[in-house]
């Protein structure tokens, strides 16, 4: 189990040609007072700004850019924070392994929270979309356990993906504002639900569906292998 702290990371994702030259000019520009630990306080900061700009779009769509503004901020620190320790040969593994993760499920519940208490999202898909997110990322740390790899691109998306389709629905839900559907659904009555639901629980299906698959595939070849 202490695979965890030495593991091949994988991390194939679409941005990853942008992000990576990206992320290295930010380490090598970076104050000498800024450290991984400040990295991950400002990337833990920057989900609460989502948070709030989701809630306080209740009041006007114009947060929506403030969530939009927390998501850049979030991006910053979460993406920087190893890449900073890697850059300056300071990494502490273990430990960097346990805070950037435990941190990353206190920001998605902030995310996806304030994402349900915005006025166009339903609260049930938003959360019924933090399980699938939720999900997968127990199946990421376990299988970094099990089988030594840090997996965290599937289909070619990663968080840097999910940030940049969360700020693209931002967009759509400032310029397009709300927009709900009536539908009859057999024996539950009249259901009202908006595009940005269904793209919001499209997302979560993908979710699952990379959550049902890995661990199929994976529990079908360790079955194999420890026979």
């Amino acid at each position: 189990m202490g695979r965890s702290a030495d593991h091949v990371r994988v991390n194939d994702i679409l941005l990853g040609p942008l992000e990576r030259p990206a992320l290295q000019w930010l380490a090598a520009h970076s104050p000498s007072w800024l450290t991984p630990n400040m990295c991950t306080a400002v990337g833990v900061f920057g989900s609460l700004v989502t948070l709030v700009g989701y809630v306080l779009s209740r009041v006007h769509p114009g947060f929506f850019w403030l969530a939009t503004f927390g998501f850049a901020i979030n991006w910053y620190g979460d993406s920087l924070d190893g890449t900073l320790a890697r850059y300056r040969h300071i990494e502490r593994p273990v430990y960097g392994f346990f805070i950037d993760h435990t941190t990353d499920a206190i920001t998605q519940v902030m995310v996806f929270v304030g994402l349900g208490l915005s006025p166009y999202v339903s609260f049930n898909i938003a959360v019924m979309t933090l399980v699938a997110y939720l999900l997968l990322s127990v199946l990421v740390y376990v299988r970094t356990c099990v089988v030594a790899e840090f997996k965290i691109s599937y289909g070619m998306l990663g968080p840097t993906e999910a940030r940049a389709l969360a700020v693209l629905l931002n967009t759509a839900m400032f310029f397009f504002g709300g927009r709900f559907w009536r539908l009859g659904l057999a024996g539950l009555g009249p259901y009202v639900v908006s595009p940005y639901d269904l793209a919001v629980g499209a997302i979560g299906m993908l979710l699952f569906y990379f959550f049902l698959s890995t661990t199929t595939r994976e529990g079908i070849r360790l079955s194999r292998i420890s026979r």
